[in-house]
Order: structure tokens, then C-alpha cells, then sequence
């Protein structure tokens, strides 16, 4: 006779980002309460898998973590696939596979972004039953069109580019803020637009400096004293140096305005999630749990016009999200007088 009940583990994998234990208590519940599942917690990431730190997980344990930042299960960037995963162990996929089997895991929900995503896509060809759930403050997995974690972020940067307004007026400086995103510039543009940016700078678009600092004189000359930048970690510039140091000095030499720079770093990946990332993350732990009882795996979780479906796994890994040169909020932006470096 096979077993009654299905047996799912759930890990969370790269960075922290706000909503993750939503989704963790949204797969949990959903399956525990409307399938009738067990299910099992895999301490940090996926080197959890390989050194067997697990536990079981009862529904109790899922309350009262909806409000709470990080992840309870823990995370790493291990990426058992990589020879470098800094391991003792070699085999490690193959240790994955066995672990797997001995506890008896019916499916493998990995909540993660790019990185997990390609390895869960790995870990699916390897044989085993895995379902991906998107999540990431940059917003750039592909197959989706949001990630929780996001509008957290967002809502975090806003909040700092407006406490940077009152300095730059009281000062009539030029204020630089760097937030994160190395290769796309979600956070950057929607943060500089609810804001107020008069410059934003994004990885996806080419910038000229002389044209920034016309921007600024510009505004200056019209009875704009002061000016606020916002640029994405990930522009192009110089590699030792950070994007706001690098833009800042450049713009106060080549216009001789007084200028600051702000680096609001980890604080964006931190603290409590919006409601907006609370509500997207238990649709998408929800979701996960179903489509496990489907045996729908080797998918991940996804949003398509508001709408939960899911893609193959397959599609996703490898794959960037990026802002295309005609996003909507960038012509809005342009259409207010919106600086972005003058190229296209």
C-alpha cells in the first residue's frame, strides 16, 4: 500500500527579501489544512538538503509569521550544481536526490529567485517533483510579471528619497541615492517616479553625464536649487567604485553644485512586508500547494494579469527580467521632465 498522506519540503534560497514567510505559511496551511499533507521544513537553503537540517512542520508553527521580515526556515546562496559551492561534499545533486528519498518527499517547493529558480529547473531534471515560487526585491525574475518582496522594497526607497527632499532643499544640494538592482532597474524607477526623481539612472538605459549635468544646471537656472538623483547599483561605471560615489563626484565637478551621496544598501531587503507583498505571497504559497496535488510539477508559481498560474521551469532559469526602453513609466517620466541620461 503506498502512504496516505503526501509529504512536501519547503526551502528558501538567496537573498531575504520581505513576504518569504508569508509564502512559507501560505504553502504550509494550504496544504496541511486543505489537502491534508505533511509537510517539512529544509533549514538554510539548499545545503539543508545535503546536511539533512530539517524538521517537521505543524500548522501552528505558521501562525503569526505573515508580519515577519526574513525567513524562519533560514536561506544561502549554496548552489549545489557549482563545483566551487565551498562543500565538503562533491556529489552534491546526488546527495540532494538520496536526502530526498529518505524523508520520503513527495515534492520540493523552492522559494527563490533567478539562481534557485535555475537550480530547482536542475533539481527537476534530476527526477525530482519541484515547484518554484518567484520571489526577489529586484523584480527581474522572467515569467512573471511581479515578485514579492518588491513592493516592500519600493515602498522602503520612497520613503528614503523623501526624507532626502527636505535635506536637499534646506541645503540646495544635489542628493545622490544608490539602490539596488545590478542588472535591472525596477526598484530605481518605480522608487524615482512615486518620489519625485529628477534624474534616475537605470542599468537597462545608457546615459550620457554631460546631459545629467545640464539636467541639473538646467533646473538650477529656472529657480530649482536643489535636485534629486536616483541610480541603480548596477549602471555602468568605473568597477571599484559604487554608482552613487562615482555619479555624485562626477556631477559635482562638472557642474560645481554641492552634492551628497546616499548607499540605502540592505535596508531595502529588510523589515516588514507591505500588505501588497503579504497578499501576492500567499497567493503564490496557495497556488504551490495546488499545483502539488495536481502533480503539476516542474513548474514555478506565477502572476500574469493578476491572474496565478505558473510556467515551466524549464523557461525561467538562465533568464533576466529587464525594463525595455519603452516601459510606460519611463515615457511618463520623460513626458514630466524626467532625466535618464539623455540615450536611448
Amino acid at each position: 500500500m503506498g502512504k496516505d498522506k503526501k509529504r512536501i519540503g519547503i526551502l528558501t534560497a538567496g537573498g531575504d527579501c520581505p513576504g518569504i514567510n508569508a509564502a512559507i505559511r501560505g504553502v504550509g496551511k494550504t496544504a496541511i489544512v486543505k489537502y491534508g499533507m505533511e509537510v517539512v521544513g529544509i533549514a538554510n537553503g539548499f545545503s539543508g538538503l545535503v546536511d539533512m537540517e530539517v524538521h517537521p512542520m505543524e500548522e501552528k508553527e505558521l501562525s503569526g509569521i505573515i508580519t515577519v521580515g526574513g525567513t524562519i526556515l533560514g536561506t544561502s546562496r549554496f548552489k549545489p550544481f557549482k563545483p566551487d559551492a565551498g562543500h565538503a561534499i562533491t556529489d552534491k545533486p546526488q546527495i540532494i536526490k538520496q536526502n530526498y528519498e529518505k524523508l520520503g518527499l513527495d515534492a520540493l517547493v523552492c522559494i527563490g529567485g533567478n539562481g534557485t529558480q535555475k537550480t530547482a529547473n536542475l533539481l527537476s531534471k534530476e527526477g525530482l517533483n519541484v515547484i518554484g515560487i518567484p520571489k526577489t526585491i529586484d523584480n527581474d525574475v522572467w515569467g512573471t510579471d511581479v515578485t514579492f518582496g518588491f513592493d516592500s522594497a519600493v515602498d522602503i526607497a520612497t520613503e528614503a528619497i523623501d526624507r532626502l527632499h527636505t535635506t536637499a532643499n534646506s541645503h540646495k544640494r544635489v542628493m545622490v541615492i544608490e539602490l539596488m538592482g545590478h542588472h535591472a532597474g525596477w526598484i530605481t524607477l518605480y522608487s524615482g517616479i512615486a518620489a519625485g526623481g529628477d534624474v534616475i539612472l537605470l542599468p537597462e538605459l545608457e546615459y550620457d553625464l554631460e546631459k545629467v549635468a545640464e539636467c541639473l544646471l538646467e533646473r538650477s537656472r529656472v529657480g530649482k536649487p536643489y535636485s534629486i538623483v536616483v541610480v541603480a547599483e548596477g549602471i555602468e561605471r568605473p568597477k571599484k567604485k559604487s554608482a552613487a560615489s562615482y555619479i555624485g563626484k562626477k556631477i559635482e565637478k562638472m557642474t560645481g553644485m554641492e552634492t551628497r551621496e546616499t548607499i540605502l544598501g540592505y535596508i531595502q531587503r529588510g523589515g516588514t512586508p507591505s500588505a501588497q507583498d503579504r497578499i501576492l505571497a500567499t497567493r503564490y504559497g496557495a497556488h504551490a500547494a495546488d499545483l502539488i496535488h495536481r502533480g503539476e510539477f516542474g513548474t514555478m508559481v506565477s502572476l500574469k494579469n493578476d491572474t496565478i498560474t505558473s510556467v515551466p521551469l524549464e523557461e525561467v532559469g538562465g533568464k533576466l527580467r529587464l525594463l525595455k526602453p519603452d516601459h510606460y513609466l519611463i515615457e511618463q517620466g520623460r513626458s514630466m521632465g524626467v532625466c535618464f541620461g539623455g540615450k536611448l
